[in-house]
């Protein structure tokens, strides 16, 4: 038996041991899933339609809601509903569409495809927006998925572990095992989906499938047919609770809307998210201790148990006799999941030593990851345009491979955090302050030079003189956090393996490149 109160109350004092690390976990997965859209509202909100197609990188050429709109319009015109359709949709898509949709949605995607397939002749714009579609499918399924995994598996450990890392979101990619988990939530959602069609029976499945990730969490070899069973069996009898339990959140949610979604940032989002990864671990519990059908598949006893440090040596020495993947590197300590005790082992070959952050970087160095931060934000931003718009961006800053403002932050982070780089939220903090100081700084000296800024982010609630964006700016700090703490000690490791007549050879043909596209822009405007 499970009760509202102590899951609550357990979720709370989860809470004061990992807040930060909650809120991160959180922050990161509403940034780049589809789970928490209404956290995304404060950032994302439009107050202004676009009258034009905007070149902003995080910005969408239309709005959830107008697609709803301009697609309802076309398929009902010349009819007695087209008037009435529109004028109710003008006044509940953007309260109920764009708050309760994101960005990056299959649905959305998928309907700016059929908009353009109704609105264009057959060609290049239909042909990207399709490409679009399967795009966001395999993000769905393959990105987007495996990271709400990781995420319940962050919950679950935290229970008991309290130095569990934010990276622990990314286990999955670590152990290799992702089609299998791929392939049962892929099919979840498909379910989930033709459920929803009759409404009544769409909740009741929801409730009946609702731990599915949570059992991958646990175990990610099981089967479809076990996970599926076992969510069930899990929920029988538990369904209307925690429909109760959904219920009581309803004032947070309420308040949430009420601050445009900075509530679930701060609070809401590890609060619930941290109830229900309580409430997965009491029912397990029950089920494995009553031996119910299927319970050997629930085994991970190591959330429930935390072993002694004796346990810890002995198991060690046990498992450095197997010569497993771990047995040259150790990967536990005081606080943390034993991961070398897990089901599921990764291949030798995924195992590598841990990424120093806080590696030095010479000139040589500094100049390749500035042209590689840069062409990589190019590229990022590019899927991005053919992603959320269904076309290439034409934007005169993506008229290069290069992003030099990409390059430039990414150089002064590694320049300026060298002190506080044990500490995430202060280099988060840090990105923060770095691109939005350097992309206000280009949107006024290019609106200076040329006559316009490179991006207009006017439309934007939350925006300066419409030269920065706090929706971009705040994706860009997760980003340079990434580039820090990831990307440039791997990339530098790439980069050291060269001889130094050849570091010397990629950073000069690397910036005559750059130089030459800087001076041949204005010819391909």
């Amino acid at each position: 038996m499970w009760k509202r109160t102590a899951l609550k109350k357990k979720a709370r004092s989860s809470m004061r041991k990992s807040y930060w690390k909650m809120i991160s976990v959180c922050f990161i997965i509403a940034l780049v899933t589809t789970a928490y859209p209404v956290s995304t509202t404060f950032v994302s909100l439009q107050v202004a339609p676009n009258s034009h197609i905007s070149d902003a990188a995080f910005a969408l050429s239309i709005p959830n809601s107008e697609v709803i709109i301009q697609i309802g319009s076309q398929l009902l015109a010349d009819t007695p509903l087209s008037g009435l359709f529109q004028s109710t949709a003008a006044h509940i898509s953007q309260l109920l569409i764009d708050m309760y949709s994101t960005h990056i949605s299959l649905i959305f995607t998928t309907l700016r495809a059929v908009y353009a397939f109704l609105s264009e002749p057959f060609g290049m714009p239909v042909v990207f927006s399709i490409t679009a579609v399967f795009l966001m499918l395999l993000y769905q399924v393959f990105v987007s998925n495996l990271l709400l995994i990781g995420e319940k598996r962050f919950f679950l450990e935290s229970h008991n572990y309290s130095a569990t890392k934010i990276s622990k979101i990314f286990f999955l990619f670590k152990l290799r095992c992702l089609f299998a988990p791929a392939w049962i939530m892929f099919c979840r959602s498909l379910f989930q989906g033709l459920w929803y069609l009759t409404i009544v029976d769409g909740i009741i499945k929801h409730y009946e499938y609702i731990l599915i990730p949570y059992i991958l969490a646990e175990n990610p070899k099981i089967s479809r047919a076990d996970a599926f069973r076992l969510s069930k069996h899990l929920m029988m009898h538990n369904k209307w609770k925690m429909f109760c339990l959904d219920l009581s959140f309803l004032g947070w949610r309420l308040l949430s809307i009420l601050t445009l979604g900075f509530l679930d940032f701060v609070f809401v989002n590890p609060y619930i998210t941290g109830c229900r990864a309580e409430l997965y671990l009491a029912l397990r519990r029950n089920y494995v201790l009553s031996r119910s059908p299927r319970y050997e598949q629930l085994n991970d006893p190591y959330l429930e148990h935390v072993p002694s440090e004796d346990e810890l040596l002995i198991s060690k020495a046990l498992y450095d006799d197997s010569q497993g993947p771990y047995t040259k590197i150790s990967y536990f300590a005081p606080g943390e999941y034993p991961v070398f005790l897990f089901s599921v082992q990764p291949p030798f070959q995924a195992v590598k030593s841990p990424i120093r952050a806080d590696r030095k970087y010479d000139t040589r160095s500094c100049i390749f990851l500035f042209h590689a931060f840069s062409i990589f934000g190019w590229l990022l931003e590019t899927i991005i345009h053919l992603l959320r718009d269904g076309f290439f961006s034409t934007g005169l800053t993506l008229r290069i491979p290069w992003m030099p403002l990409y390059g430039i932050c990414g150089i002064l982070l590694l320049l300026l955090s060298k002190r506080i780089r044990k500490k995430p939220v202060r280099v988060f903090l840090m990105s923060l302050v770095l691109y939005t100081v350097t992309e206000y700084l280009f949107n006024t000296v290019s609106e200076l030079l040329l006559g316009y800024p490179l991006r207009d982010y006017s439309e934007f609630l939350m925006n300066v003189n419409g030269r920065i964006y706090l929706g971009g700016a705040l994706f860009f700090a997760l980003l340079g956090c990434a580039f820090l703490y990831y990307l440039a000690p791997r990339w530098t490791g790439y980069f050291m393996k060269l001889k130094p007549s050849a570091r010397t050879a990629v950073c000069i043909c690397l910036s005559v490149l750059f130089a030459a596209g800087i001076v041949l822009m204005p010819l391909l405007s």
